[in-house]
């Protein structure tokens, strides 16, 4: 018989540990607004992909979303920007495209980019069941916060369910946007506010649900995982930091030079 395969060398680090290098190279990235400090980290998050035991694929569809976001931020910036600094690249009617708005654009959106992809990474290589565990050791979360996050994480698949039974529901009482845009949107209103209203009552019922079986109470409970943060957790962290420390002073130094 042969063994199962281990997930690769940081999909299995501390929960912790990645949380916390993720929030690192987050904090970094906002301190400037220059497209070379994201640019260096987002280089930098791609090119450790595979240590996440992840396909490039697998990672671009689910930052499908925020890559769409990012070009929709890019040419919005481009074409409605109030200030036009720097040199003039193109000219073309109501276009004007210039040095300075191509820089804010593309940092804004390259760092939209270089924010998301490491949540992408820690949630897709991290067990809610773990993240949950780690929380309460490592972190010293209280349980009840820990454990409701655990449980909204399990929630967040059926979502996507109920939105597909919304609008098959929606379609068998014969209401059908076609092709009218405005009927459109307000069929994607009504359907997330009832999306909304069924995630709240299922909220509800599951706070009522634990709070009756004593997840309220002072009790000290076990976890049945143990948790441990070593040495290669703290290398995780110590390195996300060297490496948004560097970024960041590589960035301001170009911008100064």
């Amino acid at each position: 018989m042969t063994g199962a395969a281990r997930p690769a060398v940081l999909a299995r680090r501390n929960p912790v540990a990645k949380l916390v290098a993720a929030l690192i190279f987050s904090v970094a990235l906002l301190a400037t607004l220059d497209p070379l400090t994201p640019a260096i980290a987002l280089a930098v998050e791609v090119a450790v992909i595979p240590l996440f035991g992840l396909r490039y694929r697998t990672v671009a569809r689910r930052m499908l979303p925020v890559l769409i976001s990012a070009a929709g931020l890019l040419v919005t910036l481009l074409l409605f920007a109030a200030e036009r600094s720097g040199t003039v690249l193109l000219a073309a009617g109501p276009l004007l495209l210039t040095t300075g708005v191509l820089i804010t654009a593309l940092g804004l959106a390259l760092r939209l980019l270089a924010v998301a992809l490491p949540g992408v990474l820690v949630f897709a290589t991290t067990d809610p069941t773990d993240l949950a565990d780690a929380l309460i050791q490592n972190a010293k979360a209280p349980p009840r916060f820990a454990i409701g996050a655990l449980a909204a994480f399990r929630m967040v698949p059926m979502l996507s369910a109920e939105w597909q039974l919304l609008t098959m529901a929606r379609r068998a009482r014969g209401v059908d946007p076609g092709r009218n845009p405005l009927r459109r949107l307000r069929l994607f209103a009504a359907t997330g506010f009832g999306l909304l209203v069924l995630a709240i009552r299922r909220g509800t019922r599951l706070a009522t649900a634990m709070d009756a079986r004593g997840f309220d109470s002072e009790v000290a409970r076990t976890s049945a995982r143990r948790q441990r943060f070593g040495v290669a957790d703290v290398g995780l962290v110590v390195g996300a930091a060297a490496v948004a420390a560097l970024s960041l002073a590589t960035g301001l130094a170009a911008a100064a030079g």
